[in-house]
């Protein structure tokens, strides 16, 4: 190679080498924050739950997972309604007035299930897990949207 060709080269090497150092950098520093980990992950990674407690908790895990799916797909059909009752009526009707009980009972049911599941998963830990778990919950449920 010579030493024109030699350089061109070179110089294209380091200046895409910086272009993906900046954005590499730009990332980290301007990045959006590290999401927290889910109470799903949170429990199985930071609660060292013997073999026996993650079996039993999956099982839950399972049968709750079964039961958010149907409601939401329940919350899903009340929202396709309530779009039929909005494109029907223009304003707020029965049908509108009914779509929107429909939706607000199925995520009140979810929300329900839900603190069930919480307590149940509660139930098989030690006092000390527990205790983190708690906590685990707390931040979950203050934390800010993301």
């Amino acid at each position: 190679m010579t030493p024109p060709v030699r350089n061109i080269v070179l110089t294209a090497a380091l200046a895409m080498s910086a272009g993906f150092g900046g954005v590499w950098l730009g990332k980290a520093i301007f990045g959006p924050p590290a999401r927290p980990p889910s109470l799903h992950q949170a429990v199985h990674e930071e609660l060292q739950l013997s073999a026996d407690q993650e079996r039993r908790i999956e099982t839950f895990e399972e049968n709750f997972a079964a039961r958010r799916r149907a409601l939401e797909l329940e919350m899903r059909a009340a929202n396709a309604e309530l779009a039929a009752a909005i494109r029907e009526e223009h304003g707020y009707g029965p049908r509108v007035t009914a779509a929107v009980a429909r939706f607000h009972v199925a995520m009140g049911r979810l929300q329900t299930e839900t603190i069930g599941h919480v307590f149940a998963m509660r139930e098989v830990m030690t006092p000390g897990q527990q205790a983190k778990f708690d906590d685990l919950v707390v931040t979950a449920l203050t934390a800010a949207p993301q």
